[in-house]
């Protein structure tokens, strides 16, 4: 005899819209830790660079336009001389420091630590600023 359903598939759970669009976005490599630098503070593209180990330029540029194309980094040129290209958050950029910062702090108490460099931007406690 078979089970009895008592539900329509319309109404089995489903990954939330809103994870899976902000894992497209975010979960690509090198995106999150992109935007964790930034929360911090404006940088410009060498600093970028030098923040994040191993990141080519080319693919620092290209997460850096996705981001912007979502509307989380804006690009703003420095005139100088030297002429100098900086990145910022945008106001809806910048609000995603709470949720990183909680990300950060589950991945200390839950992830194998990683071999290499393991200080990152996020390790301040919650609540402080810098």
């Amino acid at each position: 005899m078979a089970a009895e359903q008592n539900h329509d598939s319309a109404a089995c759970k489903r990954v939330d819209d809103g994870i899976t669009r902000v894992f497209q976005l975010l979960g690509k490599r090198w995106s999150g830790p992109i935007v964790a630098v930034l929360v911090e503070q404006p940088a410009y593209f060498a600093d970028l660079r030098r923040a994040i180990p191993g990141i080519s330029e080319r693919m620092l540029s290209d997460r850096l336009a996705e981001l912007g194309a979502a509307g989380l980094v804006l690009r703003e040129v420095d005139e100088g001389p030297p002429l100098r290209v900086s990145y910022r958050l945008t106001e809806s950029g910048a609000a995603l420091e709470p949720a990183l910062r909680k990300l950060a702090d589950w991945a200390k108490a839950y992830l194998p630590e990683a071999s290499g460099c393991t200080e990152a931007n996020l390790e301040r406690p919650a609540g402080a600023r810098g």
